[in-house]
């Protein structure tokens, strides 16, 4: 291959690169793809050609594009969900149509390199829009394939500099192409290797959101902060994911997890919201830099510490479990509302955070016993909507009347709607009263309609209640040992208000069809998902939202393993100090005469060991030398067909130097060969002469037949001086 054809591959590779970055991230559907691959294909096929567009014209042709996306922006040519979206998508496409014009008109030097940049700015683009592991893989790729073209450019470009002034380059060896992708691989290994530990080193100066997106997930069937009923149609399912949660010690934690977001009180009959705007109290970052929103009511035992990486969802509020005692995040306040529900000053990007959160629940039996009257503050949990079908308080009465406390009486109804009604995504309860026809008429629903239907239901008998928005647990990764939360696990559950223990309790009325799964089951496909999943937080956790918090924990987590290391070499010293002192006193005769034996044979055999495994390295490196192995292994994995053009006649000389046949100054490499007469001498430096001076590339074969020629070289050598 020429190396101009090669410099082609690589720049093209370098450009489809950016592009392929800005796929993986959702950008481009499939016209869009077909055509910008076509553009390249076609500027393949006119490369030095005269269908290549002039100069003059590329650049008239850009000019306009500018102007021609404006207008396309202000006339609202393009479509896009939000304005993060319609930003981010006008500016993947300007960029990729001044590519394509840069792709098909005649280049220079600076018409590359302006490809490049183009090809920077797209996987630049790309980081914004998308943080899965495949935009990890095509980056990856990237700096790879970058590397070895900057290298190949700035090969090119000073060999046609030292030909313009007339420089002899001496003389030109074939070009090998497979030795610059190694070297870029290793380029950025190196870079690598130096650039990773001060980017976990350096301090973070602003929030977690490095990568941060500034598009909004999508809330279609998924959180929101109000209930409404009675609408028609099927729920899509939203596999978004919305957050990744890390629980410390998980398997201390028992019980299917919810992550709450608000609590609703008023319901009018068609939908829940809040009858007045909450209480919120504002709480900031003590010296630790934790923010306390609460105090536990029982053990550190019930305590449960969960790390969140929130996606940028269009709601300011803060998910976790119940009862959150104290919050840590790069936010300097949080407020808490009077239903328990914790905000924060929302930021158009990934967050991270932790919350430390009391999951302690008063016995049942003090629940049972509970019979205090309720307060003046309970009165919002107690109000029915204004006008009510009278069926669904006979329904509650008689679903209730063997119950003889609240929480029987809750639990009467969430086993009642749990096994006489069904789940479903289609939306079919309307009418002026949905809730009644969802209890009587349709009898299926999905999860608002169950916790709507037990929150009035007991409020018919007396009980406060109120309802929650949130988030089933999600699917746990093991790899990640983490939960991925989606969209399509958005929840709404029933709180009973226990005044005796001043307590909500949680109950879900809705089926276990609805309800979350402990674990993810499935087959090859779903443990492939689930390394792609892990290794998405993995990017996440360590590089997106990767701040001083993280950083922090990590340090900790280094300093105790490097305590744990120091710790258990101590005790390995002191082991071995233990059982020497015991080996000794035994020989000493402490023991007795049977004990000095044995000590004395440990020993030997000990030795012995020892003596016999340095003998064995010895011999295994003799045998390596002789054999040549080391040499095999630098020609596998460095490529070294050619053997360095004068590496193996170098040693062929040597070889013949040892019996005291040294080549002549007047004598050419071949006159030398004959001279010797020895056939293997003649065919190695026929080799030779063909790769130093006919620029001839060696196969693997031919290497590998070289290597036995000074083989059998030698040992006729050895043979020979033996004599």
């Amino acid at each position: 291959m020429s190396f101009e054809k090669f410099f082609r591959i690589i720049s093209y590779a370098a450009i489809f690169c950016g592009f392929l970055s800005l796929w993986v991230s959702g950008s481009f559907g499939l016209l869009g793809t077909a055509l910008f691959v076509g553009v390249m294909a076609a500027g393949w096929f006119v490369e030095k050609t005269r269908w290549q567009i002039s100069e003059r014209l590329g650049t008239l042709l850009i000019v306009l594009s500018l102007p021609a996306f404006y207008l396309g922006y202000r006339l609202h040519f393009f479509s896009f969900t939000d304005y993060g979206s319609l930003v981010s998508g006008v500016l993947a496409r300007m960029i990729l149509v001044i590519t394509a014009i840069k792709i098909l008109q005649k280049k220079a030097d600076r018409d590359w390199i302006f490809l490049y940049m183009m090809s920077f700015f797209e996987v630049l683009l790309a980081a914004a829009l998308s943080i899965s592991a495949l935009y990890v893989a095509s980056f990856l790729i990237y700096l790879v394939v970058m590397t070895c073209t900057f290298i190949v450019f700035e090969i090119r470009k000073t060999s046609r500099s030292v030909a313009e002034k007339g420089i002899d380059q001496g003389p030109k060896k074939v070009f090998s192409s497979a030795r610059f992708p190694v070297t870029a691989i290793i380029i950025v290994l190196c870079i690598g290797a130096l650039a990773l530990p001060l980017f976990f080193m350096l301090p973070r100066v602003g929030g977690a959101g490095l990568g941060g997106s500034t598009r909004n997930v999508s809330t279609s069937s998924g959180f929101s902060d109000s209930v409404r009923l009675g609408g028609f149609g099927r729920i899509q399912e939203n596999d978004e994911v919305v957050m990744r949660i890390r629980l410390d010690k998980r398997d201390a934690v028992k019980g299917p997890l919810y992550w709450r977001g608000v609590a609703l009180d008023t319901f009018d009959g068609q939908s829940w919201s809040r009858a007045d705007a909450p209480f919120k109290q504002t709480f900031t970052k003590d010296e630790r830099g934790m923010i306390q929103v609460g105090y536990p009511a029982a053990p550190r035992e019930s305590l449960v510490l969960q790390t969140i990486y929130l996606e940028p969802l269009d709601t300011p509020v803060l998910f976790a479990l119940s009862r959150p005692v104290a919050v840590q995040g790069n936010f300097p306040i949080v407020t808490k509302d009077e239903y328990g529900a914790i905000w924060f000053l929302r930021n158009p990007e990934r967050i991270t955070y932790k919350v430390l959160s009391d999951r302690s629940q008063p016995p049942v039996g003090r629940l049972r016993a509970d019979s205090k009257a309720y307060s003046g503050d309970a009165k919002q949990y107690l109000e029915l909507p204004p006008t009510m079908d009278k069926r669904i308080a006979d329904l509650a009465e008689s679903v209730t009347s063997q119950a003889g406390n609240r929480y029987d009486k809750a639990k009467a109804v969430e086993s009642y709607l749990q096994n006489n009604l069904s789940y479903t995504l289609d939306l079919k309860a309307g009418g002026p009263d949905p809730l009644a026809d969802f209890l009587f008429n349709v009898r299926q629903g999905h999860c608002e309609y169950f916790a709507t239907a037990m929150a009035i239901m007991l409020r018919t008998q007396g009980i406060a209640t109120r309802i929650v928005n949130g988030f089933q647990q999600g699917e746990y990764n093991e790899t990640a040992d983490m939960y991925i939360v989606r969209q399509r696990e958005a929840h709404s559950w029933v709180e009973v208000y226990f005044p005796g223990e001043n307590a909500w309790v949680r109950f879900d009325p809705t089926p276990f069809a609805g309800q979350p799964v402990s674990e993810n089951y499935g087959g090859i496909i779903s443990k492939f998902n689930s390394y792609l999943e892990a290794l998405e937080a993995f990017w996440i956790q360590y590089f997106v939202a990767f701040d001083n918090q993280e950083q922090r924990s990590l340090f900790r987590s280094v300093r105790n393993g490097f305590v744990e290391y120091q710790s258990n070499v101590s005790s390995y010293i002191a082991s071995f100090q233990e059982s020497f002192a015991k080996w000794w006193s035994a020989v000493r005769g402490d023991s007795g005469f049977d004990g000095t034996v044995s000590a004395v044979g440990y020993a030997l055999v000990f030795i012995a060991v020892i003596v016999f495994g340095l003998l064995l390295l010895r011999w295994l490196y003799g045998k390596i030398k002789v054999l040549g192995w080391w040499r095999i292994f630098v020609r596998w994995f460095g490529k070294a067909e050619s053997a360095t053009v004068i590496e193996f006649y170098q040693r062929m000389q040597r070889v013949l130097a040892s019996k005291g046949l040294v080549r002549k100054v007047h004598q050419t490499p071949l006159e030398f060969a004959y001279a010797v007469n020895m056939p293997e001498a003649v065919k190695i430096t026929e080799k030779y002469n063909g790769v130093r001076f006919g620029k001839k590339y060696l196969s693997r074969d031919e290497a590998d037949q070289i290597e036995n020629w000074l083989s059998n070289l030698s040992q006729e050598t050895a043979r020979t001086n033996t004599k």
